[in-house]
């Protein structure tokens, strides 16, 4: 045999999985369609968001969190409902994914050299239900490093165990079939591509210069989602989510293509759920792309006003960073809008300032650099927004910036085939959202969020700008930001048991066969369920390859 596991993937779970055999003394080939620039995937490009549960790092910012709590809130986000088929395993992954955030999660981050930026976001605030989508409570706690810095020490160990003779990397090689013989995973074989030294995260060549065959005693399908097929992400739109936009930006690198889901379900894997994904509705095309179609998510604090693509405010909780799928399928259900693939956000100088962050290591590059002066100058201390938001509102195709409420609209509407938005009507829900603020109480839920929003230390501090007036011109410029669908992550996908072990169509392991990382839906082929809560697709990488990595060493001594 060629090793004694082969990994196909090397991005986050992959490399997991490889450290957890090499470290055991395992011979591992680790195979991917990309070059060594690539290794990490889809995660180095992270802004390296971790979920944790009751952490002293929430502790010091006093928010009383707790097991119960999170799982309350869990269940509520992912409502499965596919308990005695589809969902039997992702539920049993669900528990053991919180439990593994309140307890070991953080010291075991902590053993491999990545720690935790002070502050906490607070992701998904929800549905406005105690027992629906959201959290309760801010858990998504950063790394510093994002996720380039969180994916180094799995890097690092890899070309350790390569120079130790433990693992031989195969890039370039583009598994096109999945080897079961007698009931047993044996191996893999497919195409070797041309050599392409592309830049990480630029498409590479698919030039075919001949055929592979590895073998070895287990395989681990690492290879991620469907994120970048954007034909496979429209035909697994599911009904309740209305029709997929006719265009959307893309999240992930083209790599993220989703073949070898379709590629092990020929060979007889169970692959469950896929009418379950996670796509953003805060999307602006990235004025310096890196990949085709590259879009940025916005990661907005809570006071942008939202308007739908005819100028219309959003129903609650359609409000910025609480509920993403409810306000996906408000856009994408509502008969006068389907025809329409954007929204807007319109927003004042102060409220970019403090609440506008943009999701990715590289529009991060202070915390991506470990830079914590600049961390503390630039967002805490200074004034003005962040360097990258200052490029987009300079150079981004999807912002706008006017002095007036009428010229802002105006020039909205030339960013759209024909005028959508009225001015006057924009106007009067602008003014109507004003007039919510001379008290320290109010009617409008948006209000009553920013408010509470604000009770936490952490968002007062450095994510919640104070409340004001639109349409002050104190605040001002005003700011219009066209916004996209970004595709980004595959919810289901293999069915695994809780060692990773994949499943075959009658529902029984396949020996030999492991699934992790976003392949596997994160874990049991759908440990989130419907929703997410954020934070917990790097920690799912992380959970589900380490499972993999230790049931395979434990199989192949």
């Amino acid at each position: 045999m060629d090793a004694d596991v082969i990994v196909v993937g090397a991005g986050l779970a992959g490399l997991v999985a490889a450290h957890e055999l090499t470290s055991r003394g395992r011979r591992v080939a680790l195979v991917d369609q990309e070059n060594a620039a690539n290794l990490g995937g889809q995660a180095y490009w992270s802004f390296g968001g971790l979920f944790l549960v009751d952490s002293p790092e929430q502790r010091r910012l006093g928010i009383k969190d707790s097991f119960d709590l999170a799982w309350n809130d869990w269940r509520g986000s992912a409502r499965f409902d596919r308990l005695e088929d589809e969902d039997s395993w992702a539920v049993r992954w669900a528990r053991a994914y919180v439990e593994f955030a309140a307890g070991e999660k953080r010291s075991w981050l902590q053993s491999h050299g990545i720690t935790l930026l002070p502050t906490i976001g607070w992701a998904e605030r929800g549905d406005l239900r105690a027992d629906g989508h959201g959290n309760s409570v801010p858990r998504f706690h950063i790394a510093w490093g994002t996720g380039t810095g969180v994916v180094e020490p799995f890097v690092r160990y890899a070309e350790q165990a390569a120079r130790d003779g433990l693992l031989t990397f195969h890039h370039r090689h583009r598994v096109d079939e999945l080897v079961i013989e007698n009931g047993a995973a044996r191996g893999v074989r497919g195409t070797l591509l041309a050599p392409d030294d592309a830049p990480r995260g630029v498409a590479s060549n698919r030039e075919e210069t001949g055929t592979f065959e590895l073998t070895a005693q287990a395989v681990v399908i690492a290879t991620g989602g469907i994120g970048a097929n954007q034909d496979t992400v429209r035909r697994h739109w599911p009904a309740r989510l209305g029709t997929p936009p006719s265009t959307m930006v893309t999240g992930v690198p083209a790599y993220v293509d989703g073949r070898m889901l379709d590629i092990s379900a020929k060979a007889g894997v169970r692959l469950v759920n896929r009418d379950r994904m996670w796509h953003y509705t805060e999307g602006v095309r990235n004025w310096n792309p890196v990949w085709p179609g590259h879009g940025i998510r916005i990661l907005a604090g809570p006071s942008s006003v939202w308007l739908d693509a005819l100028g219309r405010r959003l129903p609650d909780p359609c409000l910025p960073g609480y509920d993403t799928l409810s306000t996906l399928r408000y856009l994408r259900t509502t008969d006068d809008l389907v025809e329409h693939d954007h929204s807007w956000f319109i927003l004042t100088r102060k409220i970019v300032e403090k609440e506008f962050a943009l999701s990715g290591s590289e529009q991060n590059p202070d915390i991506t650099a470990k830079d914590r002066r600049a961390v503390l100058r630039d967002r805490l201390l200074g004034k003005g927004a962040p360097g990258p938001v200052r490029d987009f509102l300079r150079h981004g195709a999807d912002f706008v910036i006017a002095d007036t409420l009428e010229r802002l609209v105006e020039k909205m509407n030339g960013l759209t085939d024909r005028p959508l938005l009225d001015a006057a009507e924009v106007r009067r829900q602008i003014e109507a959202r004003d007039l919510q603020l001379a008290n320290p109480f109010s009617k409008d839920a948006q209000i009553q969020g920013i408010r509470n929003a604000r009770r936490y230390l952490g968002d007062r501090l450095g994510r919640v700008a104070a409340p004001h007036r639109i349409l002050d011109p104190e605040a001002g410029p005003l700011i219009g930001v066209k916004l996209h669908i970004l595709t980004r992550k595959t919810l289901g996908g293999i069915q695994t048991d809780l060692d990773s072990r994949a499943l075959g169509a009658d529902g029984q392991v396949i020996d030999g066969l492991y699934a992790a990382g976003e392949a596997a839906g994160f874990g049991g082929g759908g440990v989130h369920g419907y929703n997410a809560l954020e934070g917990t697709f790097l920690g799912g990488c992380l959970f589900s390859g380490r499972a993999a990595g230790r049931h395979a060493a434990r199989q192949t001594a």
